[in-house]
């Protein structure tokens, strides 16, 4: 199976060879619960997301993915930052692709359907928010998830 590897500032990490504009979603429910993703590509815990297509737009992006990835559609109500490290690898180990982070973060809100697995996510579901950062996942997921939480309402601009 292919893998994805995040390198975080890992002097070994693989010298980054793309840019794919993306984006991630903080969708949330009624009861302020955050909606993730089990990655099937490496068991870590994420907000929905992926690649922007051409053609759509960035809140598009994040309405098709998020559907696509876990079952629930979304609307999308603000923005949480812009993430753009180019000390984050990440390593496709299908294609030996190596892609330099940058992702857009907005937030959602749910509208309809209920969590659902898909070839992208092991498991989907709603999570407290007091229970969200004890998930396994990525430093640079971790950081996103961590600047919704701080609820300054300026996005993140990095």
């Amino acid at each position: 199976m292919a893998r994805r590897i995040d390198f975080d500032h890992d002097p070994n990490a693989p010298k980054a060879n793309s840019l794919v504009p993306s984006v991630n979603v903080v969708v949330t429910n009624e009861r302020g619960e955050l909606l993730m993703i089990q990655r099937s590509d490496n068991d870590n815990w994420a907000l929905p997301g992926g690649a922007i297509d051409l053609g759509e737009s960035l809140p598009q992006a994040g309405v098709r993915e998020t559907l696509e990835e876990t079952g629930i559609l979304c609307e999308i109500t603000g923005l949480v930052g812009t993430y753009t490290d180019p000390g984050h690898v990440i390593l496709y180990t299908s294609n030996g692709e190596a892609r330099q982070e940058f992702s857009i973060v907005l937030t959602g809100r749910a509208v309809s359907g209920s969590p659902t697995a898909s070839a992208e996510s092991l498991q989907v579901r709603w999570v407290p928010q007091d229970e969200i950062l004890s998930l396994p996942m990525a430093t640079s997921m971790r950081m996103r998830i961590e600047h919704y939480l701080a609820g300054t309402g300026l996005p993140h601009i990095g």
